[in-house]
């Protein structure tokens, strides 16, 4: 018997997203008892403690942790390969491409011009995620592609190519102390306080305490309008440029790159195809 078997897998996935059993349970449409079963089967197969677990609280031991991560992957690419499976067998299926809005560098036109130029080009429909879960999009096989920004975005199971480097722009409101400046540098920003982009890791700026919460672009803004925080963001990012905001270049910011990423196991020629197409385009740009 395999030391992991997907559906207790998937039960204690649920189990540690929750951190309640009967929560969990009622999620995946078993009875309590059973689902406790199998996290102790699982617990007992693995040879470690899971879950801390009282009368009133669950909690993840570090090794439930580790699980949880890698897990979530697991469960991904299980259901990332019965998709792929299905589309292979599928010669009118549409290409997938999942985008941020305003988060193609201005390479999108040219890209879907140079890969309709091929011949084995099929239909490309866009998708349109938000600030932090385009990679899942790729992840989970609900995308065959994606545009993504590194450091920005989690890599983790995708191959990607680079499409573009650029530069890095604070953006400020018309009062502060660094908007008469042309330009300004990372240690100009050391003490200002930074927001916290939900689901993104560290991207090479300094944060100082703990900003608001924002989940895209559209929600910086308004928070730099009202004076709470400020934000760095790339170049192709901060357009179009709010009239009531300043744009100041961050000279010595870690450049960041616009790629083209796809799942790390993916070796489908439409894929490949797509990636020739869109590296040439961005070559040409």
């Amino acid at each position: 018997m395999p030391e992991l078997e997907t559906p207790e897998l998937e039960y204690f996935v649920a189990v540690a997203e929750d951190l309640h059993f009967g929560r969990a349970a009622a999620r995946l449409a078993i009875a309590q008892p059973a689902l406790s079963k199998a996290v102790r089967r699982l617990e007992s197969r693995l040879g470690v403690k899971l879950l801390q677990r009282s009368s009133r609280h669950v909690a993840l031991t570090p090794a439930g942790t580790a699980l949880l991560h890698h897990g979530r992957h697991a469960l991904n690419a299980i259901s990332a390969a019965a998709e792929k499976t299905r589309r292979a067998g599928d010669q009118e299926y549409h290409l997938r491409l999942v985008i941020k809005p305003g988060g193609d560098a201005n390479l999108l036109s040219g890209i879907l011009a140079a890969y309709a130029g091929r011949p084995d080009a099929r239909q490309v429909d866009i998708l349109f995620g938000g600030a932090t879960d385009r990679a899942d999009h790729v992840r989970d096989g609900r995308a065959d592609v994606a545009l993504l920004y590194a450091p920005f975005d989690d890599m983790t199971g995708l191959d990607h190519e680079s499409l573009t480097v650029e530069g890095r722009v604070a953006i400020l409101p018309p009062d502060h102390r660094l908007a008469s400046r042309s330009e300004v540098a990372l240690a100009d920003l050391a003490q200002e306080t930074l927001p916290r982009w939900k689901g993104v890791r560290w991207t090479g700026v300094p944060v100082a305490g703990q900003g608001p919460e924002v989940t895209d672009a559209a929600e910086v803004l308004d928070m730099i309008r009202l004076g709470r925080t400020v934000a760095v963001l790339p170049r192709s990012l901060a357009q179009p440029m709010h009239p009531d905001l300043v744009y100041r270049p961050v000279t010595d910011a870690p450049h960041s790159e616009l790629v083209l990423a796809w799942s790390r196991n993916d070796r489908r020629t439409m894929v490949a195809s797509f990636v020739a197409a869109a590296v040439g385009a961005a070559r040409i740009t």
